[in-house]
């Protein structure tokens, strides 16, 4: 009998290319998504798909009558200025969305494994010398960091009372084939987006502010191990976490050069002021997975960004003429 996986968030970036995956390896995927954020087109067809809110009851209901053997929990409200701007929206999808899934699952007999899809980017804040450890001092700086660590403390306390496997996978700056502008690493597709229509870069600052960008191919991987991998030791916070990144800075200058040479183009680029709160320089320690979940990134940057944007203008010119 196949494994079976209950994906959350699976019409989205993350979600969609690791329910792909997942079944190209034999599980029997199911996906939730309420398609707030996500595409009815990333669904994979051999999924079967449940539109729900991870915060109903019918989700709960999913998880406690679904016999998984796993929960990748991807479903999430992850624009970081709107839950600056509405922390309570925020707290209510990444917090208590979470805690319906966990409190379905910890009434079953067989437990479903769950990995959590935190944040390495922003859960360290920016009060860190990087590159981050898993075990570097955590102060967010956006409610949407707050609630994502938040949520990883509540999986820790379900492992250590309830006996829950959990795992927490900290992504840095991912992008790839359907990103969505709104996450971290939204600029990749910004840029894609106005490169192909001929418009200027936007950057904000001077541009040498870093992040640590991973491409999705190398973050679904990731996941896959976590859900295999053997679990020890106590469910402490940090000790079941894993920081999922390159472990290289990447200035944002840098980024705007290699999708210019993905597309082949010499766009200009444009300065704006610097947006307040906006982290200055960051990237992750990735040696723990290195060693724990024998994975590391396999995609080299400039190759992660030709194959980004050649999706974007593979997009762009199938898409319907304007009238």
């Amino acid at each position: 009998m196949n494994r079976r996986v209950l994906v959350t968030g699976g019409a989205g970036f993350i979600g969609s290319h690791t329910a792909d995956a997942l079944l190209a390896d034999g599980w029997a995927v199911e996906i939730i998504d309420d398609l707030s954020s996500g595409k009815q087109a990333n669904l994979p067809a051999a999924a079967k798909f449940h539109r729900l809110d991870v915060r109903s009851p019918e989700a709960a209901a999913l998880v406690r009558e679904g016999n998984f053997d796993a929960i990748t929990h991807f479903a999430a409200q992850m624009d970081v200025r709107r839950s600056v701007a509405d922390p309570m929206f925020d707290a209510d999808v990444n917090v208590r969305g979470t805690l319906n899934l966990l409190e379905a699952a910890r009434s079953l007999e067989k437990r479903p494994r769950f990995v959590f899809a935190s944040t390495g980017g922003a859960v360290y804040g920016d009060h860190t010398r990087p590159p981050n450890k898993e075990t570097t001092l955590k102060e967010p700086d956006s409610p949407y960091a707050v609630s994502k660590l938040a949520a990883e403390n509540y999986l820790a306390f379900y492992g250590r009372i309830h006996g829950m496997e959990g795992v927490a996978l900290r992504f840095a700056n991912v992008y790839g084939p359907r990103q969505d502008p709104h996450g971290e690493a939204g600029v990749v597709a910004i840029f894609c987006n106005r490169l192909l229509a001929g418009q200027p870069l936007l950057v904000f600052g001077d541009g040498t502010q870093t992040r640590d960008y991973v491409h999705v191919s190398d973050v679904v991987n990731a996941v896959k191990r976590a859900l295999t991998i053997e679990l020890t030791g106590v469910a402490r916070i940090d000790l079941r976490a894993f920081n999922i990144g390159t472990g290289v800075p990447t200035s944002v200058l840098d980024l705007a050069s290699g999708l210019k040479r993905a597309a082949n183009v010499d766009t200009p680029l444009q300065f704006a002021p610097h947006r307040p709160g906006e982290q200055l320089e960051s990237y992750v320690d990735i040696d723990k997975a290195k060693r724990e979940l024998s994975w590391s990134p396999q995609v080299r940057l400039d190759d992660g960004l030709r194959n980004t944007f050649e999706w974007f203008a593979a997009r762009a010119n199938h898409a319907p003429a304007v009238s």
